[in-house]
């Protein structure tokens, strides 16, 4: 038996903007989707990676990221973190922690996206 992990994000405000800035950040394209909308919820696939988003909601227990704060931080390891750490950066992402070779053996950095979800990018030394 196989077992595929996969994140859901929940989105404040409309979802397309939060898949345009996948695309832009991290080369993200659209695997399976319900019709475009603002509400609208997505399988997001990025050079295998895959996530979802779903809108934010407390009526459906979907709490979006509050402020300065998150429930769980997301890690992109991939063969050029530099590179996709500037294209996020570029794409509107704020810089948490520069990108840096840690003495735990990574080389990684983190961003918080423009939805307030946090990202660690990296791969191992």
């Amino acid at each position: 038996m196989n077992y595929r992990f996969s994140a859901m994000l929940h989105i404040p405000g409309d979802v397309r903007d939060a898949i345009a800035f996948y695309g832009q950040a991290f080369g993200a394209t659209i695997g399976w989707s319900t019709p475009p909308a603002e509400d609208m919820v997505a399988q997001l696939q990025a050079h295998g990676a895959e996530f979802w988003v779903h809108p934010a909601g407390e009526a459906i227990g979907n709490p979006a990221p509050q402020p300065g704060s998150t429930t769980v931080r997301l890690m992109l390891i991939v063969d050029d973190p530099d590179a996709l750490f500037a294209r996020a950066v570029t794409a509107g992402a704020v810089v948490r922690s520069p990108m840096q070779d840690r003495d735990y053996g990574w080389r990684d950095g983190s961003i918080e996206d423009p939805l307030g979800h946090r990202w660690e990018i990296g791969k191992p030394l």
